[in-house]
């Protein structure tokens, strides 16, 4: 029987480098009683390379509904038959979810629009947005627009963005399962450019939709190819009105693995809790978590989903004794 704790211990702990896709099969089949090891060793994996802090940030849809694309795991598609519908939030609206975001103690706020990618009238909104939050908030600012040109990603730079949010959602080979209407390469591109620009790439996926282990290892893996500065790991939380709507819930100790399993393969991102850990590991399995090799959570809800108040996680932080990160605000 292979020893991958131990090969994770010394390659990832003492090394630093992360496991390779075989590997990370290996962890993701790691048996029940070895699972708290595991996650006592991608904790310390954290914190060897991370540090102690956590990252927290809250997110807002300036966009919600409407979106022509047919991501199978998402009711923002135009194309289901889910109930969410399409609305656009004015820019005082914004400022005032940036004001309230900020006073969760986040150092982070994410603009999301639900597009394919921005037109020339959303760019402009953004850029609005964009004006009026730093005008009124100290806060870093974070846009999710969709699939990018290079002018366009040269314009985001411009206004001060530092960080935008591409996921690649589910591994290349399991990609055409998921999404019919744009292709993992799509994404891919987008995600280079952001890198290439100088902005920090956020970019996770999406676990739980039917893909096998060997396909959860590979996402992990070619995220790590990609070398983002932030993955979001989400877990399916089933979408009433979409293909995946009947889907199981992920078992909570395969997302358990799963949180591990990314911490080893890129033990110097920020791993980031985001969509569905409420509904996959509820309150026990979020403390797991953060003691398994997550170091940022998305508070309060989410795009079309409702989320932990915010005050649960940052009290949770205290009792676990891990501090918040502090604003470094980009110029």
């Amino acid at each position: 029987m292979s020893d991958i704790l131990g090969v994770a211990r010394e390659q990832v702990l003492e090394q630093g480098t992360g496991l390779n896709q075989e590997q990370l099969s290996e962890i993701l089949r790691t048996p029940d009683e070895q699972l708290p090891e595991l996650l006592a060793l991608a904790h310390d994996v954290r914190v060897k390379w991370c540090g102690e802090e956590v990252e927290v940030e809250g997110i807002i849809s300036l966009k919600t509904g409407g979106c022509p694309e047919d991501c199978h795991f998402c009711s923002q598609s135009g194309q289901f038959t889910s109930p969410v519908r399409a609305v656009w939030l004015n820019i005082p609206e914004l400022v005032e979810a940036a004001k309230e975001t900020a006073k969760t103690g986040a150092t982070e706020f994410c603009i999301v629009a639900a597009v394919r990618g921005p037109d020339d009238r959303l760019m402009s909104q953004v850029k609005a947005g964009i004006e009026a939050i730093n005008a009124e908030v100290e806060i870093n600012i974070a846009c999710s627009l969709g699939m990018l040109t290079q002018a366009q990603v040269d314009e985001l730079k411009s206004w001060g963005v530092h960080r935008y949010n591409h996921n690649l959602e589910s591994a290349r080979s399991y990609f055409g399962d998921v999404v019919t209407t744009h292709s993992f390469e799509e994404r891919w591109e987008t995600c280079l450019m952001v890198r290439d620009s100088g902005m920090e790439l956020c970019c996770g996926g999406l676990v739980g939709m039917g893909e096998t282990l060997e396909q959860r290892a590979e996402l992990a893996a070619q995220l790590a190819e990609l070398d983002p500065h932030e993955v979001p790991l989400n877990f399916l939380n089933p979408r009433p009105g979409t293909p995946f709507g009947d889907l199981e819930v992920m078992d909570g100790k395969d997302a358990l693995r799963t949180i591990a399993a990314f911490r080893l393969a890129m033990p110097r991102t920020v791993l980031r809790y985001a969509g569905g850990r409420e509904l996959t590991l509820g309150d026990l399995g979020t403390r797991e978590g953060l003691l398994g090799g997550i170091n940022a959570v998305i508070v309060g809800n989410y795009l079309t989903t409702l989320g932990r108040p915010a005050t649960a996680d940052l009290d949770l932080l205290t009792e676990l004794k891990m501090p918040v990160k502090e604003l470094q605000k980009t110029l």
